[in-house]
């Protein structure tokens, strides 16, 4: 078998240093985003500086002075604007958490309480689950630190979220003043923006998961099945925290930009981010709520139970059994390397190159996908080499399966290569550089039905190549290293996570200068650049969310793979009804849980619109700007409803496993978490591919940069009528609904493990009776 050549102390020492080391390259981007100020002083582009600036100047001269307007009035102007999107983003969150404490702490009770059952809360060590022979602690045990776990992983997942908006929020504004100097300038603060929380969130994940194992691991000792058994909790908290943070948040920001769009363009004729629409506060906190806090939130989830997934199945694996611990923590390494990789990555956007012209703002950011992939190949290999022995042993379904280390490389390798083909193909079907989108544009020359008749087209064929791709990897992945290849093949994808996020949040960051260049009334060439920015911000978001479902498939898969293990099912067999009703039930969930996302955002954008026409009716004065808006009444809507209409679809997904394992048993339960994986992933693509493309149609003819799109315009046509119709549709699914399903899939399947062991003993009581 052979050891590895990296020692255990070494392991010790790369873990945390690789995660602190990405907590101070977040800290330094933050330090140089501070530097852009929003007071106004007297280095505000006054000429009397003597352009003593370096490359990144902060002192540049503006290109141009602002047509008419004072300097230091759009400075306190932006600086306003901000700090009103800054508090409603902090309030709302806030008040989210109080519900979601609240479940949190109730759902950590049952946690306990089902687990500490499995043996009647007895104290006495038991035979282990895989080797009857040796003796492992109590199933109380479990029950405790897997609360434990369960706890850590959500306050994680929250603050990952929390940081991320407060960041984004202190960026926006920022990005607005610099897009006075060039879109260069502009773009790298953005950037910059993102990547403290792509850092701080890849960072803090592993730090606290490597923290917690070294704390079990006091008292654990040698049973390391039972120590990893109970570090699964740590995924189950962060991705239910992510489902209401997805959820909650996304119902937020679309009830706002539907209501503020369907009033102001449609209706009133008003451009988009107008400061006299009353929904364009709210709009623009939703951005930050759903967009960042969400998606972090998610991103985290799908970070920490791929390394759960990979953590269980190799503790019963040759690495758990003979305690091999640089092994053992293999899909820990590959993490702390992909930070590493990502902070080279970053250099190549904010420093190596400079963007000179708006062109160059997408191909920079599809740049960093491609160099972090082929970096992060190379770094698999070397730790692959130096962390793995040359051969051991995998647990497959009761045998072990001899594997190689190269084998285990391509696995990885294959995940990651599969989320840069699922990124590129997310990209194709959703920017409005190819075709696909600008047929939907030119569609909207016959009116908004033709044009929602290609975006769902363009949705359902978006699903093909994605499909291929995570097929192929799990089959490769499953072939060499059964379900341990699949859980690191997820990590593979996720490798790269501090870049993903940095390339995902950029988008909302822009999205926001833009609004706040057109509140503070700024003139239209800055207006222009921060339209750049978002555009290609668009794209990367497309981009960001196709990882996020490709992994989570692959995660859910891994997963299911430990549940089934663990609930010691030998064969799942579709033949068998049991099975085959949780199939079909499985498979209906998804569209249940669509459902009452897009119920939700419809009926909370019905009182949006209501209330920002009865104050266009009704405010004397608003439509000509001489009023202002009331801004915190639109606001209140889209707190209140979001907060009322995360619960349902949230119990759905917390209490079906719960449900269907107490009555029906695991074979069922296996059924369900197949059929859900299988129809959620299809739907969660096309659903944000549609989403995306309806979008980017509407800014293609916004935009009018070729002939084709100047045909379709300008604003205000008929075509771009219809376009705004196609993209308001498109909001909810692309950032409700769609994002919410790829939580859907994991968190059903990790729930499923953490409570295997009571589903196990206690579980199908209907069989049992009838």
């Amino acid at each position: 078998m052979g050891a590895s050549i990296l020692p255990d102390l070494g392991t010790e020492i790369l873990i945390p240093v690789c995660a602190v080391i990405g907590i101070a390259f977040s800290l330094v981007q933050w330090l140089l985003v501070s530097k852009v100020k929003l007071s106004p002083g007297r280095d505000s582009g006054s000429p009397g500086n003597n352009g003593a600036a370096g490359k990144n100047g902060y002192s540049d001269y503006l290109i141009e002075e602002e047509e008419g307007l004072n300097d230091h009035n759009v400075v306190l102007k932006c600086s306003e604007i901000q700090s009103a999107i800054s508090e409603g983003a902090t309030s709302f969150l806030f008040t989210e958490y109080q519900y979601v404490g609240i479940f949190m702490v109730a759902f950590a009770i049952l946690i306990f309480l089902f687990l500490g059952s499995v043996e009647g809360f007895s104290t006495k060590s038991q035979p282990c689950t895989y080797d009857q022979s040796k003796t492992c602690k109590p199933a109380l045990a479990t029950a405790i630190f897997s609360t434990i776990s369960f706890l850590l992983g959500a306050v994680t997942s929250v603050v990952s979220g929390f940081l991320g908006m407060k960041i984004a929020t202190y960026a926006n504004a920022r990005t607005t003043l610099e897009a006075r100097k060039g879109v260069g300038k502009a773009f790298i603060t953005a950037f910059r923006s993102g990547a403290v929380m792509g850092f701080l969130l890849a960072a803090n994940g592993l730090l606290v998961l490597y923290i917690a194992i070294n704390l079990f691991k006091l008292y654990y000792g040698n049973d390391w099945g039972g120590l990893f058994e109970a570090i699964t909790g740590y995924g189950l908290g962060g991705s239910s925290m992510a489902l209401f943070g997805r959820v909650g948040g996304g119902i937020y920001t679309k009830a706002a930009d539907v209501g503020a769009d369907l009033v102001g363009k449609v209706e009133r004729n008003i451009p988009e981010d107008d400061p006299r629409n009353p929904a364009v506060i709210a709009d623009n906190v939703g951005d930050n709520v759903g967009d960042i806090a969400g998606m972090g939130s998610d991103l985290f989830g799908s970070y920490a139970e791929s390394s759960c997934a990979a953590l269980v199945v190799a503790s019963i694996s040759s690495f758990g059994i003979n305690h091999e611990l640089t092994p053992m923590l293999y899909p820990l390494i590959i993490s702390s390397v992909g930070i590493i990789v990502c902070l080279i990555t970053t250099l190549f956007a904010t420093d190596f190159f400079e963007i000179k012209a708006v062109k160059e703002i997408e191909p920079s950011l599809k740049r960093q996908l491609i160099i972090s992939t082929v970096l992060m190949t190379v770094g698999i290999g070397i730790v692959s080499w130096v962390a793995l022995p040359s051969s051991f042993t995998i647990f497959n379904f009761g045998e072990q399966k001899a594997v190689q280390n190269w084998q285990l490389f391509l696995c990885v390798a294959v995940g990651l290569w599969a989320g840069l083909i699922i990124g590129f193909v997310t990209e194709y079907y959703t920017s409005n550089a190819y075709s696909p989108v600008q047929d939907v544009a030119d569609s909207c020359r016959t009116g908004a039905a033709t044009n929602v008749i290609f975006g769902l087209a363009l949705g359902y064929k978006s699903c093909i190549i994605p499909i291929f791709a995570i097929a192929v990897s799990i089959f490769v992945s499953f072939s060499f290293a059964a379900m341990y290849g699949i859980a690191v093949a997820a990590l593979g994808m996720l490798s790269t996570i501090a870049t993903g996020l940095a390339i995902d949040a950029y988008g909302p960051i822009s999205d926001n200068a833009g609004g706040i260049a057109e509140m503070a009334g700024m003139s239209h060439r800055i207006r222009e650049r921060t339209d750049a920015l978002d555009a290609a911000g668009n794209t990367t978001a497309a981009i960001g969310k196709g990882f996020a479902i490709g992994s989570a498939a692959l995660v859910s898969l891994a997963l299911f793979g430990a549940f089934v293990s663990r609930a010691a099912i030998s064969t799942v067999d579709v033949l068998t009804p049991k099975v085959f009703i949780g199939l079909l039930v499985g498979a209906m969930l998804p569209y249940w849980f669509s459902a009452m996302t897009m119920k939700s955002v419809g009926s909370a954008a019905l009182k949006m619109v209501e209330e920002v026409r009865r104050q266009f009716n009704t405010i004397p004065g608003l439509m000509e700007g001489t009023a202002k808006p009331d801004y915190a009444t639109c606001v209140k809507i889209s707190t209140d409803a979001s907060i009322k209409e995360m619960i349902p679809p949230g119990a759905l997904v917390m209490l079906t496993p719960l449900v269907v394992g107490i009555f029906f048993g695991v074979e069922t339960l296996s059924g369900v978490l197949a059929g859900s994986l299988v129809s959620g992933v299809q739907i969660a693509i096309s659903a944000s591919n549609t989403g995306g493309a309806w979008d980017n149609a509407k800014k293609y003819i916004e935009a009018g940069a070729s002939e084709h799109a100047r045909t379709l315009g300008p604003k205000g046509s008929d075509a771009h009528k219809a376009a705004v119709i196609g993209d308001t549709i498109g909001d909810p699914l692309k950032d409700t609904s769609g994002p919410s399903l790829n939580i859907l899939i994991k968190l059903m399947a990790v729930e499923s493990l953490v409570f295997a062991p009571f589903f196990a003993t206690h579980g199908g009581l209907l069989f049992k009776i009838f």
